[in-house]
This record gives C-alpha cells, sequence and structure tokens, in this order.
C-alpha cells in the first residue's frame, strides 16, 4: 500500500521490541519486566525480542534471568558471546537474530559497555515500534527516551504496555512505527 499510495497512509509494522537493562537497573524488577515482555504473549508486535544489557551487571543479572524464567516458560536465548558464557542453556546468536521479530519463546541477548553503545546497537536494529530501560538513573533514562527512536519508549516497564487500548484510544487497529502523521498505537478514537 505503502508504495503504491498517493496520499499519506498510516503504516503498521513489525515489532523488534529490546529491553536495556542499565547497569543502575533494580535488577529484581529488570527480571520480572523481561519475564513480561517476553512470555505474557510472545506472539504480538508489543512482546520483547531483543535483551540488551549493561556488561557491569551481566554476571548477575543474565544467569538469575535465565533461572526466573525458565520457572515460567522455556526461552531459547540466542546471545552473543559475552552473554553466552554466563547463561547455561543459550545458544549462539547469528547477526539476523539481532534483527529479527521472532513472535516466539525466542530473544536474543547482547551485552554492552556503556549507556551510548546501548542505544546505538538498538537503533541500528530497532523497527521502531517499542524500547525499553531499566534503570534507577534518571538522567540515562532520559538519555535513552530522548535517543532512541521508537514509537513508544518506555522506563521501567514492559514494552507490552504499547497497545491502542491500553492508551485510552479504544480498539487498537495498529501501532504505527512512521515518523509522518501519528506514531505510535492507532485506535478506534485516535
Amino acid at each position: 500500500v505503502k508504495e503504491k499510495a498517493k496520499v499519506p497512509v498510516i503504516e503498521t509494522g513489525v515489532g523488534n521490541c529490546h529491553i536495556y537493562v542499565d547497569k543502575y537497573a533494580n535488577l529484581d524488577m529488570a527480571t520480572q519486566i523481561v519475564i513480561n515482555a517476553k512470555t505474557q504473549r510472545p506472539s504480538v508486535c508489543n512482546a520483547a525480542e531483543s535483551l540488551v544489557v549493561h556488561a557491569d551487571i551481566v554476571e548477575e543479572f543474565l544467569p538469575n534471568l535465565e533461572k526466573a524464567i525458565s520457572k515460567i516458560q522455556s526461552v531459547e536465548f540466542r546471545a552473543d558471546e559475552r552473554a553466552l558464557k554466563l547463561m547455561e542453556k543459550a545458544v549462539p546468536a547469528s547477526p539476523e537474530d539481532f534483527a529479527t521479530e521472532f513472535l516466539d519463546y525466542i530473544m536474543s541477548v547482547k551485552v554492552v559497555d556503556s549507556l551510548d553503545e546501548a542505544i546505538n546497537w538498538i537503533n541500528t536494529y530497532t523497527t521502531s515500534h517499542s524500547e525499553a530501560i531499566v534503570t534507577q538513573d534518571i538522567s540515562r533514562a532520559e538519555q535513552f527516551q530522548d535517543d532512541v527512536d521508537a514509537a513508544a519508549v518506555y522506563v521501567n516497564a514492559s514494552t507490552r504496555f504499547t497497545d491502542g487500548f491500553v492508551f485510552g484510544l479504544g480498539a487498537e487497529i495498529g501501532i504505527s512505527t512512521q515518523k509522518m502523521h501519528a506514531r505510535g498505537p492507532m485506535g478506534l478514537e485516535a
């Protein structure tokens, strides 16, 4: 439709949603957010598909997340080299895994050394749908919100909140990921 249209259209797209767990994150909160965003309903566009974790907390966070999530659902983690060393059941990620909307109990995992690296990584692979940061540092949260290119950006919340009904827009008809016209959840009342 977009390529053939003679007038502007509202385009809805796929969701390769990321959660970045910052070095200043509450790790218990981060675990619960990741579990919700990945396992609550993995076949929808606002489910988290990729986990980005700061290197300073990765040794504590990833093994604990893997253990906690396995009590709820079996999730296949496709991890980069650094994460792979810390996760018992993870498999090596391919380059394509970081750009994939799995719509299943599969999640890619990337370890980064800084907030800037996390933002650059996410902006490289984002579909501009929904992105989240888990942190207790407000200045880092604000930088993430300012610099990540997405229709919805969350602080200490699940990407699963990107929904027209949740935002009070009535029944959802799609989520616009473009910058022209409306951006974000579109509902019958929007």
